[in-house]
């Protein structure tokens, strides 16, 4: 596990979970088109499936669970984000064309600011996701 954050609130790990029903479809776009690394994944936890998707250094996670009866979770409003930033716009492009390739191509951003330098796409449960170049921006 990493440093803590602060010693107001000493968390060493973060996960952000959230449910789908459609798992596969799910796995497939954050692992096979996004490219982010599956570090875990459990099958029948008390009716539950799930994966993990871990970040740099594994202490940052994504979850996706599926519940036998269904794991029903409308999409936010379309300005609910996960930005992800990535320096080199070859690379940031070649994701939009990967993904593209698996029919999720861009979709036009409910902000103007992620426009300018990001392309925004929907995953398979209509969330949003943000690939940010940050070359030339400062502080990034």
């Amino acid at each position: 596990m990493g440093e803590k954050w602060s010693e107001q609130l000493p968390v060493v790990q973060f996960r952000v979970a959230r449910p789908t029903n459609q798992l596969d479809k799910v796995i497939q776009f954050y692992r096979d088109g996004l490219g982010l690394r599956q570090v875990a994944a459990f099958e029948g936890h008390d009716g539950y499936d799930g994966v993990m998707f871990g970040l740099p250094g594994v202490d940052y996670h994504l979850e996706f669970t599926q519940h036998v009866e269904g794991s029903p979770c409308p999409a936010p409003t379309r300005d609910n984000l996960l930005v992800f930033y990535i320096p080199d716009r070859e690379k940031r492009d070649a994701i939009v064309a990967r993904l593209q390739e698996m029919g999720y191509g861009p979709v036009e951003p409910e902000n103007p600011y992620w426009r300018e330098r990001g392309v925004t796409i929907e995953d398979p449960d209509g969330w949003r996701v943000v690939l940010m170049n940050t070359s030339g921006l400062s502080g990034k």
